[in-house]
């Protein structure tokens, strides 16, 4: 039985997102790591560096040796070796001592700080004169000062940047579990949508929502996987719908989610195993027939099939599912303050998403509705992100304050 348009808010679409788990781990290298989601917590397995080091060129010594020097009342060290690179020093540096060091070198027995060269004058080879004096601690770091063993330091679910790739290579760690990148099959339906190649004929389309749909799957980490395009036939649409879900940990359908008589993906839905709907009708603007099942443990959307609507629904309800299927917890659009160049209208009962073009003006960011119909990539390509307009209000006034998720 077709269940139509019991339209559900946003919040309760989004949490909906426990009813699924995640994709699973495995494990790769760190020079596969970028990009990935951390699956288990990260310990120091000892203390980083691992030993006091200079971060100067200069002398290592004590800082109570060089209390109250200044230019016009250097104090006078003696200087009794250096440190070499790589090793591990020996001689005790007393008070009144100094041992030449240069940029990660280890501190000597007996030293505490660091003097930059800069801040020193030679008398001879025995002898330097210290112009400033020293906190300890001052231009080095502690064996533990980046991370003490067994100190968490990173949880699972972080999105591994190059920062913390770094961070792996400085614990030793060659290969790191991580989530699996989720599988997103991208099926087209319609009898008018034709391949991208094709020259369209009156009445027909490019297939532009499939190559959309997966770079977005891409961008999010996910891997993504076309199904072409499936004429309107319930047998044909079924056949691909189950091979998609067998392969996929999710299943994106674009087209086929309204109200009429040749839209078939509520029938298909109904012939999977263990399926149900979850939701026929978000309240969201552009996007509204949008509609999302649970196969199995695996999500399967029915999404618009005009482009900026299933790239809206895409960003603001997909999106948190695919990051919640890769183990990313940390997931936080970009989102920035700016004023509207001018009055936006909106119906209530619905949040509409108007696409904004950003501009610099009187020192002051300003978002540019950027309108047009759904179905013009066009409006896309020309704006930078999107705007939220409540669903309990009639529209925004020239001047108010916005909050742009960028694409």
């Amino acid at each position: 039985m077709k269940e139509f348009f019991k339209v559900t808010t946003i919040e309760a679409v989004l949490a909906l997102r426990k009813s699924f788990g995640c994709a699973g781990t495995e494990r790769v290298s760190i020079e596969q790591a970028l990009g990935r989601i951390l699956a288990a917590d990260l310990l120091a397995p000892s203390d980083i560096p691992g030993f006091d080091r200079s971060t100067v060129d200069g002398y290592a010594v004590r800082a109570a040796s060089t209390y109250g020097a200044s230019e016009g009342a250097p104090a006078y060290l003696a200087v009794v070796g250096s440190v070499e690179m790589g090793c591990t020093p020996i001689q005790v540096v007393g008070p009144g001592q100094a041992a030449r060091i240069a940029t990660g070198g280890m501190l000597p027995p007996g030293t505490d700080s660091v003097v930059m060269v800069e801040h020193t004058g030679v008398i001879d080879a025995a002898t330097i004169e210290v112009y400033r004096s020293l906190a300890p601690g001052q231009h080095a770091v502690g064996r533990d000062e980046d991370a003490a063993k067994g100190q968490k330091l990173l949880v699972a679910g972080t999105r591994l940047r190059p920062q913390e790739v770094g961070l792996l290579a400085a614990c030793g760690v060659t290969e790191v579990n991580v989530f699996a990148q989720p599988r997103v099959g991208i099926v087209s339906t319609g009898d008018e949508v034709v391949p991208v190649e094709a020259l369209p004929q009156p009445g027909q389309v490019r297939d532009v929502n499939a190559h959309t749909l997966a770079a977005l799957v891409r961008q999010c980490g996910g891997q993504a996987a076309r199904y072409g395009i499936v004429p309107d036939r319930y047998e044909t649409l079924l056949s691909v719908c189950r091979q998609a879900l067998a392969q996929n940990d999710m299943v994106l359908v674009s087209g086929g989610s309204s109200v009429g008589t040749r839209d078939l993906t509520v029938d298909v839905l109904a012939a999977l195993e263990q399926s149900r709907i979850l939701v026929h009708g978000v309240s969201i603007s552009p996007g509204k027939p949008t509609i999302l099942a649970q196969c199995g443990a695996k999500p399967f959307w029915g999404l618009p099939g005009h482009v900026t609507s299933a790239m809206v629904v895409f960003m603001v309800l997909v999106r948190p599912f695919l990051a919640h299927l890769a183990g990313w917890t940390n997931d936080a659009p970009v989102r920035v303050p700016a004023r509207l160049t001018r009055n936006v209208a909106s119906a209530q009962g619905r949040v509409d998403f108007v696409r904004v073009r950003l501009t610099h003006q009187t020192g002051e960011i300003w978002a540019e509705p950027i309108l047009g119909a759904s179905g013009l990539i066009r409006t896309m390509v020309a704006a930078d992100g999107l705007i939220a307009i409540d669903r309990n209000s009639e529209g925004l006034e020239q001047g108010a304050a916005v909050e742009v998720l960028l694409f």
